[in-house]
């Protein structure tokens, strides 16, 4: 069996595991007799299918290592697939600490996601570049990811308790802002599988265009550089002479031109992007928001009934004092170590070094305002929300937008 089918069996197995949990707390109200015993055996087996499907998650690393020679997390594809693995580890080591299924409904969508996000990423296996031909790959990438993965479920935990304790009744003005928030975040969640779906229904639909970059001045021996899309190009590249583009909706030229300020041969594509990852998320969220008839919040926050909300902001407090170290030591300690043997520097400036300091920096504020000031509840569930969406900026925003050392990431 290759890499490739271990990873969709997994991913469907994830989505087994999820709909399991579902029933798990949605079903109380089916069995009156003995809710909690329901919620048992149901929780027991979501966790059953979570461990088979982490079994052939960890088949899919494995393979694919040997397969390409090398550990697999020097690109986005590899990393995204490697970090949704851990995610999923995280969930069970916490389950196994609180046996609460209603967390498997919040954080198994979270590694799903990540893993269908990796998937609209090249998936060849691809020789390293000699940045990335150390053993500190192996020590730096997977500690980081470790991390990260409990900040994820941390996240999740967070977000549950927001659903849990705000009033979407409510018409106060703190209420209104605790609503948009949470509301933001839900968007925010849209927008990545929107993303996800566009990529794949154009890449189903065989949809390509190609650009030719302008010639460098003075460069006469240059080799002419082109540029793939695979969404429609409603930006191309700043003087760019278009190669080949099937029409969309009548659409035979971009209707525009990236900005002259935006640099690099890709970051109009990367542009183009992010305007189709908001307009998707635009539609699908509208689209959901019709279907529930309100927030989607609003929507989810009833299965949250009869959670007990400090054993939420236990658990989400707990998947983050667990990854910070390990985040510490993974994204900081081993990869400035690791810098310097590569660049002959601890410490650059370089974007995703910059960021990678914000989110430790931002996460040990948490630990302090929680342990020293006493914010846990809303405030703590707050600060695990905003501090995830730091890590997702890190991993996907930095990598994919900002130019930089670590820049070979995003292909």
């Amino acid at each position: 069996m290759n890499s490739s089918t271990l990873l969709l069996l997994a991913f469907i197995v994830y989505n087994v595991a999820f709909l399991i949990f579902v029933l798990a707390i949605a079903g109380k109200s089916w069995n009156r007799d003995d809710p909690e015993g329901h919620v048992k055996r149901w929780g027991k087996t979501g966790l059953i299918f979570s461990i088979i499907g982490l079994a052939c998650h960890a088949g899919f690393f494995f393979t694919r290592w040997a397969e390409a020679g090398h550990i697999p997390t020097s690109n986005m594809f590899e990393f995204m697939t490697f970090l949704g693995m851990m995610i999923m580890l995280a969930f069970i080591i916490v389950y196994l600490i609180y046996r609460a299924p209603v967390l498997g409904v919040f954080a198994l969508p979270v590694g799903i996601i990540i893993i269908a996000y990796a998937s609209v990423f090249p998936k060849e296996v691809q020789p390293l570049i000699p940045a990335l031909q150390s053993y500190w790959l192996k020590i730096h990438v997977t500690t980081a990811a470790a991390g990260e993965a409990f900040f994820a479920v941390g996240f999740a935990a967070g977000l549950m308790y927001l659903l849990r304790s705000v009033n979407f009744k409510g018409t106060s003005k703190t209420d209104r802002r605790e609503q948009k928030g949470v509301e933001f975040t839900m968007f925010f969640l849209v927008v990545i599988i929107a993303f996800v779906v566009t990529i794949f229904g154009f890449n189903a639909s065989g949809y390509h265009a190609k650009f030719a970059l302008p010639m460098e001045e003075g460069a006469e021996t240059a080799v002419q550089q082109t540029v793939d899309y695979v969404l429609p190009p409603l930006v191309q590249p700043a003087d760019a002479q278009v190669l080949e583009m099937k029409p969309f909706l009548g659409m035979t030229t971009p209707p525009m031109e990236s900005p002259s300020w935006l640099k690099g041969s890709n970051a109009a594509r990367k542009l183009n992007t992010v305007i189709w990852s908001v307009l998707g998320g635009l539609i699908l969220y509208g689209l959901l928001r019709l279907i529930a008839r309100r927030s989607l919040s609003a929507a989810i926050s009833p299965l949250m009934n009869g959670i007990d909300a400090d054993d939420v902001d236990e658990i989400s407090y707990r998947a983050i004092a667990i990854g910070y170290p390990i985040f510490t030591l993974g994204a900081l300690i081993f990869a400035m170590i690791w810098a310097a043997e590569a660049w002959g520097r601890f410490w650059g400036w370089d974007p995703k070094e910059v960021w990678a300091l914000i989110t430790w920096l931002f996460y040990a504020a948490y630990l302090h305002l929680r342990l020293s000031r006493g914010w846990i509840g809303k405030k703590s569930a707050w600060l695990s929300v905003i501090g995830f969406l730091v890590v997702m900026f890190t991993l996907i925003g930095v990598n994919l937008v900002i130019a930089g050392l670590h820049s070979y990431a995003g292909v």
